[in-house]
């Protein structure tokens, strides 16, 4: 079967590999999406501390239930998270299940640019295969893990409804944070962002205001109409560079919270003035990916249609032609969201 690889630093390759066998306990699943996330462009790029296997955000239909599995069978439409908390750490009996010692070490095998993967034991087990609605498309179903990142964001930060935010980069992950908030009930939802095309689809989505981060002051100027001068409740570094996450402590009001929600760059540092930070009470809070539970209240805000995430997956490609998707993915003229397509792939 064809598998999408990293294959040395900035190399990408579609290699041939044996088809996965389901053991004792584990699940392999068709793949039929899988987007392409920024972090599989770091890991591209060779930016990124845990880089390993490519693609983490795929849907499928079950093709094979390995003994001991029970509640799945074969045809089934499923989600599937790559990685799992072990439940039993420290960390983990404090709720910090992203944050688990073991949590990056569980994967799917060989990772979701696979026409076939391995759903290992643990992760069935921990309820990492989620059962698929058909109202949701296969495109929108690889939005499943993202969007998911941004739930679990918004409540370790104690996003309110009624709060305002404002993101700072709207890739991919941004567009799905602001929309989430949207949903939820956010006052007001505005974002600065360097790609017209992405600018546009931000708009399309209902933001109220979105920026040019470049036009000086336009961020300032809209925070300050929107708040009242008081700054928002929630700013957004939803890209790691270093200017934005500046921007954006810039705009949180005394009392508010800096979500550090992007990837930064490996060895990078808070380029800030911290007594600002201290002196305005601001709270800074790192988030990183998310779990079943917030999986779950994705798929079912989508199911019972209190979130839109249409127009955000702007491009699907094959997975034959992989490293198209990756140079789609990695130009923000060009996509906002790519989607790789696999055997089990088909128009819902």
């Amino acid at each position: 079967m064809k598998v999408g690889i990293l294959d040395g630093p900035g190399r990408l390759a579609l290699v041939e590999r044996p088809s996965p066998h389901a053991g004792k306990g584990e699940v392999v699943v068709r793949m039929a999406a899988c987007g392409v996330c920024g972090t599989d462009l770091e890991k591209l790029r060779g930016n990124y501390q845990s880089a390993g296997r490519l693609g983490h955000e795929p849907v499928g239909v079950v093709e094979v239930v390995g003994d001991g599995v029970s509640g799945l069978v074969p045809g089934e439409r499923v989600f599937v998270h790559h990685h799992v908390p072990c439940l039993n750490c420290p960390v983990c009996r404090r709720g910090d299940l992203t944050f688990c010692p073991s949590y990056s070490r569980s994967n799917i095998d060989p990772g979701g640019f696979a026409e076939s993967f391995r759903v290992p034991r643990e992760n069935v087990e921990r309820g990492a295969i989620l059962r698929l609605d058909r109202s949701i498309d296969w495109a929108t179903g690889s939005l499943l893990e993202p969007t998911a990142c941004a739930l679990t964001a918004q409540r370790r930060v104690g996003f309110h409804a009624g709060d305002s935010v404002f993101l700072v980069g709207l890739g991919p992950v941004g567009l799905l944070y602001a929309r989430l908030a949207a949903a939820l009930g956010a006052r007001w939802v505005g974002g600065a962002e360097l790609s017209p095309l992405r600018r546009a689809v931000a708009v399309a989505g209902g933001m109220t205001s979105v920026i040019d981060p470049r036009e000086p002051g336009a961020a300032e100027s809209a925070v300050r109409a929107a708040t009242g001068g008081d700054g928002v409740d929630l700013a957004v570094a939803a890209t790691g560079s270093p200017v934005a996450l500046r921007l954006a402590a810039s705009l949180v009001r005394r009392g508010g919270t800096l979500n550090l929600f992007g990837l930064p760059d490996a060895g990078s540092r808070l380029d800030v003035d911290l007594q600002d930070l201290y002196l305005r009470g601001i709270r800074v809070v790192p988030t990183y990916a998310t779990t079943e539970r917030e999986v779950g209240d994705v798929h079912a805000l989508l199911v019972n249609r209190r979130l839109d995430l249409s127009g955000i997956v702007t491009h699907q490609v094959a997975l034959d032609k992989l490293p198209e998707a990756f140079a789609l993915a990695g130009n923000p003229d060009a996509a906002v969201k790519v989607a790789v397509t696999g055997p089990a792939f088909h128009p819902s």
